[in-house]
């Protein structure tokens, strides 16, 4: 049964442009090849991190929303492990995700409460 499934990883922040698009592309063909479909990918750029890791302040964080099986998720896990490129990563299962939903989430204006006045 297909699963939607979110990664984020974080990459040094020392690669130029070039590294970091075939490290993306890298991934993305892994999932590509073991069947994961509706592969979408946001490059969120550099950012600053939370606290240091691997004694860096920043990060390029990249997103992946990607609908699979699951059997995908601990090989790519440990090819990002064993890659010398990604400093964190974190992979969670949506629940049913649909795009209706998220784009009327979006376009709904934010409802705001009046205001008490003084009194």
């Amino acid at each position: 049964m297909s699963q939607h499934y979110e990664m984020i990883f974080i990459l040094r922040p020392d690669l130029s442009e070039e590294q970091v698009n075939q490290a993306v592309a890298k991934y993305q063909e892994f999932l590509t090849e073991n069947n994961a479909t509706d592969l979408q990918t946001k490059i969120w750029g550099k950012r600053r991190l939370a606290y240091p890791i691997q004694k860096k302040v920043d990060g390029i964080y990249v997103q992946f929303n990607y609908q699979a099986d699951g059997s995908q998720v601990a090989p790519l896990e440990r090819m990002m492990r064993l890659g010398e490129d990604v400093m964190r990563y974190l992979t969670i299962k949506l629940d049913h995700v649909s795009s209706e939903t998220a784009e009327e989430e979006e376009s709904e204006p934010a409802q705001s409460e009046p205001v008490a006045s003084e009194a």
